[in-house]
């Protein structure tokens, strides 16, 4: 089996492959220590590893046979799953990434937004919390509930959420709070994928992913249909998998050039 890991900010993925298919995917949150959370997953015997994500040097120095870029991880994953994917955004939990593929699936451009956690599922977990829900789908469920009419001002996570709880101490609803702060988000989503003029198909990926209140307002927003995968979250750790197999490929090759 080829084996691919995504450490992020917030979880850990992990894809093996056997014979060309999907045949172990797990998930799990990432915690204080990623690299003994990353081992925990490397439970099968694996021919080759390949690591990405913001733990991916770490992981490069215990256990993994090489690294990639989350940029190419989520690229080919994305592509792997939506045959002929022009664009793909990522939103996880730290950061927020717009990728521009050619006709081939290749990179051509791409742009981050990773000085801040302003839109990414951090900034809505502030919220979350910031206005008394549960969780994030708690959240995301109330705000499709909402009445349109209240606009934030300030992505900044903490004057965000300054602003929010202000807003909800005068009297207004927490569902139209909450569906104002989703909007916040797909409006700076919205701007980063017309600055680098995306293309459909538009494939989404990373766990705000699974936001579908993000995922409704983005869609009308641009008016065009958003792909999303089944595990959104795996599609860093399928690139890193599919990279692992095509890398062995290629040293196998060479190895019977040599010879």
């Amino acid at each position: 089996m080829y084996a691919g890991i995504d450490i992020g900010s917030r979880t850990i993925g992990f894809v093996a492959l056997s014979g060309g298919q999907i045949a172990i995917t797990k998930l799990q949150e990432t915690g204080f220590e990623p690299l003994a959370a990353a081992r925990k997953l490397l439970t099968e015997e694996c021919k080759r590893v390949v690591a990405t994500g913001y733990g991916r040097h770490a992981a490069k120095s215990d256990f993994a046979d090489q690294v990639i870029s989350e940029i190419k991880a989520h690229a080919l994953g994305a592509a792997h799953l939506f045959p002929g994917v022009r664009t793909v955004l990522d939103i996880g939990g730290q950061d927020t990434k717009v990728i521009l593929l050619d006709e081939r699936s290749s990179v051509i451009d791409f742009q981050m937004n990773d000085r801040c956690s302003a839109g990414t599922g951090k900034f809505l977990e502030v919220m979350a919390g910031a206005l008394g829900y549960a969780d994030v789908t708690e959240f995301c469920e109330s705000a499709l509930k909402g009445s349109v009419g209240i606009k934030i001002s300030n992505m900044c996570t903490v004057f965000a959420e300054s602003e929010a709880v202000s807003l909800l101490h005068r009297g207004a609803p927490r569902e139209d709070i909450a569906l104002a702060l989703h909007a916040a988000v797909v409006e700076r989503t919205a701007g980063m994928l017309q600055r680098i003029s995306f293309q459909t198909p538009l494939v989404f990926t990373g766990g705000v992913a699974n936001n579908s209140c993000v995922v409704t307002l983005l869609a009308k927003k641009l008016g065009v249909e958003i792909l999303v995968p089944p595990e959104p979250q795996l599609v860093g750790a399928l690139g890193a998998a599919l990279a692992a197999a095509k890398d062995a490929k290629k040293l196998h090759t060479i190895q019977l050039i040599e010879l």
